[in-house]
């Protein structure tokens, strides 16, 4: 196990990945694979077999044998030297949801090339025939937290997979994972404004939603039976705000807390009101789109 565990390290001090990557020949190991063994088994053969019995026909078969199988070794190699990597992974992911990597594939000339790539027991077959393509890896993690990659391992085995070329990624970016949402049972409640608005300019009308005031409401539509909304003007700014706090949260639970609170940052997000996220620890500022819902999924990812 201890040689096993420093075979581990050398490997990852070796292949680790943190910025965009050209394959040189150190990065490329080359070796007979599979069927291979049994081709070199067949070159003793008939070697042995041309010197027992003097024959140069045996001879010329054997020593064209074993060309083929240094050509192999060559073009093998070929499929992955020169290659231009650059792996694309999230800044923050969810649990027991699909985390996409982004695996982008360059080369100088337009050049087949048959290639696998092999990452959490999965096995992905890719054909480069353009000067650069994108592969989507997928994982899915299934604890929240701080998630390290795993090992990635891209080979090849053309032209006649007698010798594989091989070499493998360590990715040293860190991913956050989030908890999975969950939804609350029960409502809660959304502070809202209660000014009047003035006579700046008419816009739109919008549903009435909970915690709205009853003087914004438009009681013409209410009297036309056509349900309640609320007028919005140009000048009125919609303060309507949703504090979500760790301690109110309806568990003793850590991670079900966490949950909770993720699904009422989704709720927020769909709907588009403003949030503001507090842990024990920290506290997450008001606000609301892209950049809000990524600091707050980082944040119940490192609480």
């Amino acid at each position: 196990m201890a040689v096993q565990g420093k075979v581990q390290q050398w490997l990852n001090q070796r292949f680790q990945y943190q910025t965009p990557k050209q394959l040189k020949q150190n990065d490329v190991l080359v070796f007979i694979y599979q069927q291979g063994f049994l081709y070199v088994v067949l070159i003793l053969i008939t070697f042995i077999a041309g010197v027992n019995y003097a024959n140069n026909l045996i001879l010329g078969f054997c020593f064209l044998i074993s060309a083929i199988l240094c050509i192999s070794f060559y073009l093998t190699f070929k499929q992955l030297h020169a290659l231009n990597i650059e792996i694309l992974s999230p800044e923050v992911g969810q649990v027991n949801e699909a985390l996409s990597i982004k695996f982008i594939l360059k080369q100088s000339t337009k050049t087949p090339k048959y290639i696998y790539i092999k990452y959490a027991d999965q096995l992905q077959q890719v054909l480069l025939n353009e000067r650069q393509q994108s592969i989507q890896l997928h994982f899915v993690v299934e604890q929240r937290g701080l998630y390290r990659l795993p090992r990635i391992q891209m080979y090849s085995t053309y032209p006649l997979g007698l010798v594989r070329a091989w070499t493998y990624f360590y990715i040293q970016k860190e991913i956050w994972i989030a908890p999975q949402p969950k939804i609350l049972d029960r409502e809660f409640h959304i502070s809202a404004s209660s000014g009047i608005p003035d006579l700046d300019e008419f816009r739109e009308l919008r549903n009435f939603r909970a915690g709205d005031s009853l003087q914004a409401v438009s009681w013409k539509q209410v009297a036309r039976g056509q349900g309640m909304y609320v007028k919005q003007f140009e000048d009125q700014v919609d303060t309507e705000t949703l504090n979500i706090d760790y301690i109110q949260m309806p568990s003793n639970e850590h991670e079900e807390k966490l949950s909770l609170m993720m699904g009422l940052v989704d709720q927020c997000e769909q709907q588009q009101i403003p949030y503001c996220v507090r842990l024990p620890q920290i506290e997450l500022a008001q606000g609301s789109g892209e950049q809000q819902y990524l600091q707050a999924q980082l944040l119940l990812a490192r609480a």
